[in-house]
């Protein structure tokens, strides 16, 4: 059977693109919706793990994150595949306090036969400070390149010894199920108009993760969830 693969330049370009158009089209929301989905998603994810703590995210995980970004995604497709969405992004400030949130779109590609819609909530843990400033830049960060990506380790907690292996773990739902998840090949981009609308003003996505900018009374469900794990 055919398949089209397109050389890697063209791929990445089309993958950039659909980090912004795919939200857009597919699943675009008033930011205060967004940052309450996001709320929404830690709080699933939070139930989990009490349910089902060797399935969960590992306590040791969330405890050492330098970031997350959060983000609900719908992948569909019928020959040409594609999955596109969007959420927010949190740093972890010195006081150990999380930050105000970013806003982000998500992108990817798949090529071949495949039909279906379907919707998977992502966790992605940043672990390393590199990571978190990848996304303050307010570019496009391409898991994979710019930043190595891989499933998240799963378990009660993580033993002494294990060390973390990629700048990037991420961690999904999807129809109540829950899966470690790898991301490389797809493309995360920050959503300077929605950032403006919800913060009234032209703040960079580097001050609202630093810490500048305080995060509005909206976004306290959310820290609260963060704060809870």
């Amino acid at each position: 059977m055919f398949r089209f693969r397109p050389a890697p330049s063209l791929r990445l370009r089309l993958l950039a693109a659909l980090a912004v158009l795919l939200p857009a089209a597919a699943m675009a929301a008033p930011p205060q919706r967004t940052v309450d989905q996001a709320a929404g998603v830690m709080d699933r994810f939070r139930r989990l793990r009490g349910s089902d703590p060797e399935r969960g995210i590992p306590s040791r995980v969330m405890r050492d994150a330098k970031g997350l970004a959060i983000i609900t995604v719908l992948k569909a497709g019928f020959i040409f595949s594609g999955r596109g969405g969007e959420g927010v992004v949190v740093s972890r400030l010195p006081n150990g306090r999380w930050s105000a949130p970013s806003f982000v779109g998500f992108g990817g590609a798949g090529f071949g036969f495949q039909a279906g819609a379907q919707v998977t909530e992502f966790v992605i843990v940043l672990n390393t400070p590199e990571a978190v400033a990848a996304f303050s830049r307010g570019g496009n960060v391409a898991l994979g390149a710019d930043l190595s990506a891989a499933a998240g380790p799963v378990g009660r907690d993580l033993g002494a010894d294990v060390m973390t292996s990629a700048a990037v773990y991420s961690y999904s739902r999807s129809q109540g199920l829950f899966a470690g998840a790898s991301l490389e090949g797809t493309v995360i981009g920050a959503q300077h108009q929605k950032n403006f609308a919800y913060y009234r003003g032209r703040y960079s996505p580097a001050a609202i993760l630093d810490g500048r900018i305080p995060p509005p009374p909206g976004a306290g469900r959310l820290l609260q969830m963060l704060d809870s794990f």
